[in-house]
């Protein structure tokens, strides 16, 4: 088996979600820091959508996080982050689509919002998200467990940990805090983020704030 290689950002959620499940597999693999100022034309032949992560492994050129998530799952099987049983594994992939389709874009809306209107509705509907994860997630599916699926950490938890690292930025942009009413989320993530893995790929709470300070063209906040 060829080894395997890593086209990244260091700001990329998707590529950290990727670069999680490699280090919890422990599989070893090269890695290229992509300049998006500057893409190399290797990497361009690789992505053809020009997005990290990708990856080239076994003569395979593979792109889309959630595509190469499943390729690694299948190929390296232990640790398995994804359920067996075909039902139980169904329902993580509707979770895993319910953080790129429902939770993903209310926060944006939340963050990014062009307008005062926009980013309040962003607001009620990333708190819905919240809401609806603590319940119908941690309520229902987690049992006495930590994680998503239980005990075990699962590609549903790493599909939506790169957004609470980046917390830092609505609460410093948008006022944003967790609800109250999210008790399991926040345990979850105090647990989470204390993985090796985690901890790895993870960036400093002013690498963002400085880095959406000049996306969203506003001022860093004052701490008062």
């Amino acid at each position: 088996m060829t080894a395997l290689h890593l086209y990244f950002a260091k700001a990329s959620t998707f590529a950290q979600r990727t670069r999680v499940v490699l280090l919890e597999k422990g599989i070893e693999f090269t890695s290229t820091d992509i300049d998006f100022q500057n893409k190399p034309a290797e990497f361009l032949k690789v992505s053809r959508y020009g997005k990290v992560p990708a990856i080239v492994h076994n003569g395979f050129e593979i792109y889309e996080s959630a595509i190469i998530n499943e390729y690694l799952e299948e190929v390296f099987p232990e640790p398995a982050l994804l359920p067996k049983d075909a039902g139980q594994k169904a329902i993580a992939r509707i979770w895993i689509d319910y953080a790129n389709n429902r939770f993903v874009p209310a926060f944006v809306k939340l963050l990014r919002g062009k307008t005062v209107e926009e980013q309040e509705q962003g607001r009620r509907e990333f708190i819905e998200a919240l809401l609806f994860i603590e319940q119908e997630g941690f309520g229902k599916l987690s049992g006495d467990g930590t994680y998503f699926l239980g005990d075990q950490l699962s590609l549903v938890d790493i599909s939506f940990y790169p957004w609470f690292e980046r917390l830092a930025v609505l609460e410093n942009f948008r006022r944003f805090e967790l609800p109250t009413e999210t008790p399991r989320i926040q345990k979850w993530w105090a647990a989470l983020r204390d993985r090796e893995s985690i901890k790895a790929v993870a960036n400093p709470q002013e690498f963002y704030i400085e880095r959406f300070a000049k996306i969203l063209g506003e001022p860093i906040p004052v701490a008062k």
